[in-house]
């Protein structure tokens, strides 16, 4: 098949390599030139797809990533794979959802099967996708996306791959395009329980880690040790699911999909209180770690030299999407700290870069890759530890 993918981030770039790897001729757009280039090139930004991959894919002609949306026309298959974004009032951004659906509009004259991959809720596909690309009759599916960047276990071939759509033959469709990389499509009855069973699969790892969150605080003021709680608990062998207390949440998931579901069911007449409230609790946890820190600082942290440790948003990976670390540092400069950050894997971030792991009053451990030594982080007078991972340090 002749294949365009819409987005070439870390779900569409994911998508392309597997396609690729299963024969397809694959046109990988995005709007972002530098990007486009760098790919062309076989430069990979994607932890897992390897530069020598993407080469090969380049050189035997099953990629090309373009900036021409002309492209797109005579593919068999579109895949939108484009960000879904909150917009600065928290609200659901479809934004380029819209734009993805007018390159088609605008540039694709023969049909062709249209799958949004983009994470949303439910009715995109067919309110904001399909009611907007008229004069030709295309196919409409979804399959929304799960990847997980970083996962070693778990990837594109053997995360089962769910598939609703408009009509049996979009269906019929997506499942023959999906079986030549993933090992199971599970097909359900609509794209509208595709697209909610996605932002459900996140929304309950929100409300569960917010849950841990605010149990975590809970045990600290009873004087007990809430991760040992958790670890006892997780010794009953039916019943209970082990979800571990952190600085918040991250990537761009876990912060954003519960919100989209909030949103839409708003729009249905019910409230989603339990939703908000599992929000409200995880964007206050680094509000929460800084009051911490400054109270195992003996009440200021003022003048004093804080290294904070690791800025991605999990552990092994250089996303720093939504990344917690990017309040907490914010809120200790606030406080008065002399802040820097440590982290290999990420390098530069929001104009500044990585800095040596040295001694400082006081380090604050926010995500911790495997490179980096626990000697070097305790060589610091005092440490927060937000990972569970410090022996002896304070923490969540």
């Amino acid at each position: 098949m002749r294949l365009a993918i819409i987005g070439q981030g870390y779900v569409g770039l994911t998508i392309a390599v597997g396609a690729a790897e299963a024969g397809h001729t694959v046109i990988g757009f995005d709007v972002n030139a530098s990007l486009v280039s760098e790919l062309n090139s076989g430069k990979s930004h994607i932890e897992g797809i390897s530069n020598t991959q993407l080469t090969n894919f380049i050189s035997a002609g099953t990629y090309k990533a373009t900036t021409d949306a002309a492209l797109l026309d005579g593919c068999d298959v579109i895949v939108i794979a484009v960000p879904t974004p909150l917009t600065q009032a928290r609200e659901p951004d479809l934004s380029f959802v819209h734009t993805a659906a007018e390159l088609i509009q605008n540039n694709v004259k023969s049909p062709a099967l249209i799958i949004n991959e983009s994470t949303s809720y439910p009715g995109t596909l067919r309110n904001e996708i399909a009611a907007r690309i008229t004069g030709i009759t295309h196919l409409y599916a979804s399959s929304p996306e799960r990847v997980d960047p970083g996962n070693t276990e778990w990837g594109t071939k053997n995360t089962p791959r769910l598939i609703g759509a408009l009509t049996p033959e979009a269906v019929a469709k997506a499942k023959e395009f999906y079986s030549t990389f993933c090992d199971t499509v599970i097909e359900v009855s609509s794209p509208e329980v595709a697209e909610a069973a996605k932002i459900f699969e996140n929304t309950f790892r929100q409300v569960n880690i917010a849950l841990v969150n605010e149990f975590a605080q809970i045990a600290d003021a009873l004087g007990i040790s809430g991760r040992e709680v958790l670890d006892a608990a997780a010794t009953k062998p039916y019943g209970f699911m082990e979800f571990n207390p952190g600085p918040g949440v991250g990537g761009h998931c876990i912060p954003v999909d519960p919100t989209y579901l909030a949103y839409v069911a708003n729009k249905v007449g019910v409230p989603a209180t339990f939703i908000k409230r599992a929000n409200e609790v995880n964007l206050a946890m680094p509000t929460y770690v800084v009051k911490r820190v400054i109270e195992g600082a003996g009440g200021s942290v003022r003048g004093k030299a804080v290294v904070v440790v690791g800025v991605a948003y999990k552990a092994n990976v250089a996303d720093t999407r939504e990344t917690p670390a990017a309040s907490i540092i914010d809120l200790l400069r606030e406080a008065g700290a002399s802040v820097t950050w440590h982290d290999p894997l990420v390098g530069n971030w929001r104009g500044e870069e990585s800095s040596d792991l040295v001694a400082c009053d006081m380090a604050v451990v926010v995500t911790k890759h495997d490179v980096v030594n626990v000697s070097d982080i305790q060589r610091s007078a005092y440490i927060f530890d937000c990972t569970g991972s410090i022996t002896g340090a304070d923490g969540i």
